[in-house]
């Protein structure tokens, strides 16, 4: 893609608003500043300062709840399922973990409060990108493919990445998948209106970035019936500011410094 910096960095602000009108995800992700400018900012189009995502797991009460929302996070991104081929090698986007696996460490402990329901640990926890405020894949990615939108939005630039997985080594959260395989003939039903990728390149969630872009909320919140809120972090009259004022919350690795903009609900008048 011929683009220098600054175009680069004026791309990035142009998805940052989010809404090109009548530009698809594949189009922003393809195509780059020339054809983006062609487009007027859709008027439907959800801004945000600091996108963040609330996830109620008390809310999730069976297997099916789990599945909505992961089927529809993978079916609209194309995201391929490879389980029979490569088990150890999966392709996710969004997909269930245990407490354990999901919390560890001592750091846990120490701010659980006596209150907990005890249940909680034993149920599993969705989990996807944590969209860090310090993301250290930006850091490590030598040819910006990752990068954070203004608005708190850790991209994710399929065309632009040359499969050197420093990201996914930078990653404590072991959010990023990458292609071993050609992902094409995995994909059971194409969703025309996202790009798929090749084999040796990264994905991951991108918070539905072309979704906001039309207006809409990410797939899986959607799905969620509640379960999952999404919202502006910064806007104190938003409903994920108003979720977090009145439960008790918890976030993945906070001991970490990179702060998610993902919470946890776990406790409260709400949970």
């Amino acid at each position: 893609m011929g683009m220098d910096r600054r175009e680069f960095l004026k791309l990035a602000g142009i998805t940052t608003v989010a809404g090109l009108s009548g530009l698809t995800a594949s189009t922003i992700l393809r195509n780059g500043l020339s054809e983006a400018t062609q487009f007027s900012l859709d008027p439907k189009a959800l801004i945000g300062k600091r996108w963040a995502m609330v996830i109620d797991i008390s809310k999730f009460k069976t297997d099916e709840d789990y599945t909505k929302v992961i089927d529809a996070c993978h079916r609209i991104h194309n995201v391929p399922n490879v389980t029979d081929r490569a088990p150890n090698l999966e392709i996710k986007w969004i997909w269930k973990e245990t407490y354990g696996h999901a919390f560890p460490g001592q750091y846990v402990n120490e701010q659980e409060h006596e209150y907990l329901e005890e249940g909680l640990k034993h149920k599993p926890f969705i989990i996807h990108c944590n969209h860090c405020d310090n993301p250290p894949c930006v850091r490590v990615c030598p040819t910006k493919a990752t990068y954070k939108r203004p608005d708190g939005i850790v991209m994710q630039d399929m065309h632009r990445c040359i499969g050197c997985r420093f990201c996914m080594a930078g990653c404590p959260f072991g959010a990023r998948s990458f292609n071993f395989y050609d992902p094409r003939p995995y994909i059971k039903e194409m969703n025309m209106e996202y790009p798929t990728r090749t084999k040796g390149v990264v994905e991951k969630c991108t918070f539905c970035f072309e979704r906001l872009a039309v207006g809409l909320k990410p797939a899986c919140a959607e799905a969620s019936n509640g379960a999952m809120v999404f919202g502006d972090l910064k806007d104190p009259k938003s409903e994920v500011r108003e979720i977090l004022r009145t439960n008790y919350s918890i976030r993945r690795k906070p001991e970490l410094g990179t702060l998610p903009s993902v919470f946890y609900i776990v406790g409260g008048k709400n949970a």
